[in-house]
C-alpha cells in the first residue's frame, strides 16, 4: 500500500462506510469526505460512520467534491497515497429528472478529485463506475472490452465519462486509475431507495411493491462484503489504467427477487404492476474473467444469504 492515509469520498454512504470500517479494522488510517447531501436521510449516513468516528485513525471532512478549493485543501493537508472515489449522484431515474445536477457532481467533482490527486502526489486512484455503462448490451455476460458507447441514462453517461477522464489522467500524468464497474450492490446499509431495501420494508409491512415490467428483467446483484473485498484488491494492485467488473455473476430476475424477499420475510408480496421505466436496462450480468485473473476477485455470498443478512440488519435498526 502507498504511503499516506487512504482518502475515501462518499465515506458515509453505503459502500464508503463499509470500506472505511474494513480499512480501520486492518489498522489503516482513513480520511473520509462526504457532504451528507439530502438524496436520502442524513441521519442514516451519520449512523453509518458512528463506529468509524470513534477511531483515532479516522478523520471526517464534510465537503462537497464540487468545491474545488475544499478538495485541494484536503489533499494538500493529508497527502493521501491512495484515493477511492465513491462519491457521486446515484440512480438512473433521478438522473433523467436532473441531468445538470448529475453532470456537475459526477463530472466536475471527479475532475476536482483527479486534479487534487495529481497535484499532491497520490499514487493510486480507484474510481467507482457502474454496470449502467453497458446499457442494453445484447451480449451477455458483460465484459470490460464490450462497446459501452450507448448509455441510456444521464447517470450511465456520467459514469462512462468518469472512466474516460481517468484514462486521460493516466495518459497525461501517469496517475494509475482502476475503474470498478459495480453491479447492483446490496446488504446492510443499502440506500433506502434501492429495490431490495424497499421490497423488504414494504412486503414485511403488507404494503404493495412496484413491479416494473413483467418481472423478467434481471440484475446481477452483489453483496456488499464481496464488493469491499474487490475494492481492497484494486487498491493494492492499482498500477495503470484498467477497468474491472465487480459483480455477483448470477443474474436474478425481478420475479425471483420478489420470491426471495417473500421467503426471507415470511410474507406474501402484494404486487403493483408498473410499466418499464425509461433509462432502466433489461438485464445486467458481469463477466468476471478479468477480475478473477487479475484481482483474485470471487463473490462468495449468495443472493438469499445476503438478503437474509440485510433483513436482519434492517430489523436491528428499526
Amino acid at each position: 500500500m502507498a504511503d499516506g492515509p487512504i482518502l475515501i469520498t462518499g465515506a458515509a454512504g453505503f459502500i464508503g462506510s463499509s470500506l472505511t470500517d474494513r480499512l480501520l479494522a486492518e489498522g489503516r488510517s482513513v480520511v473520509g469526505v462526504d457532504n451528507f447531501c439530502d438524496f436520502y436521510d442524513e441521519a442514516a449516513k451519520r449512523r453509518n460512520v458512528e463506529a468509524a468516528m470513534a477511531s483515532p485513525r479516522f478523520e471526517l471532512i464534510e465537503a462537497d467534491i464540487r468545491d474545488r478549493s475544499a478538495i485541494l485543501e484536503t489533499f494538500a493537508r493529508h497527502r493521501p497515497g491512495v484515493v477511492v472515489h465513491l462519491a457521486a449522484m446515484a440512480g438512473v431515474r433521478p438522473s433523467i429528472e436532473r441531468p445538470e445536477y448529475y453532470t456537475a457532481v459526477n463530472l466536475d467533482g471527479t475532475v476536482n478529485m483527479l486534479d487534487a490527486a495529481v497535484a499532491n502526489g497520490a499514487e493510486r486512484f480507484v474510481f467507482a463506475s457502474s454496470s449502467s455503462v453497458y446499457g442494453n448490451n445484447p451480449k451477455t455476460p458483460f465484459g470490460e472490452e464490450d462497446n459501452v458507447d450507448h448509455p441510456i441514462s444521464p447517470y450511465a453517461a456520467t459514469k462512462k465519462a468518469g472512466e474516460l477522464l481517468c484514462h486521460t489522467y493516466w495518459h497525461l500524468h501517469r496517475l494509475p486509475c482502476f475503474c470498478l464497474r459495480f453491479f447492483t450492490v446490496f446488504g446492510p446499509r443499502q440506500r433506502p431507495d434501492l429495490a431490495i431495501n424497499k421490497f423488504l420494508r414494504l412486503v414485511s409491512a403488507g404494503k404493495p411493491i412496484p413491479m416494473f415490467g413483467d418481472g423478467s428483467s434481471s440484475r446481477d446483484y452483489t453483496f456488499i462484503d464481496d464488493i469491499v473485498t474487490g475494492v481492497r484488491a484494486a487498491m493494492d494492485k492499482c498500477d495503470r489504467y484498467r477497468v474491472y467488473n465487480l459483480g455477483g455473476n448470477h443474474p436474478t430476475s425481478l420475479k425471483e427477487l420478489i420470491a426471495t424477499v417473500e421467503g426471507v420475510t415470511g410474507k406474501k408480496a402484494v404486487i403493483q404492476p408498473m410499466p418499464m421505466q425509461p433509462g432502466d436496462v433489461e438485464r445486467t450480468w458481469a463477466d468476471l474473467t478479468r477480475s478473477r485473473a487479475e484481482l483474485g476477485y470471487e463473490p462468495r455470498t449468495s443472493m438469499r444469504d445476503g438478503i437474509a443478512k440485510q433483513w436482519e440488519w434492517m430489523r436491528e435498526q428499526a
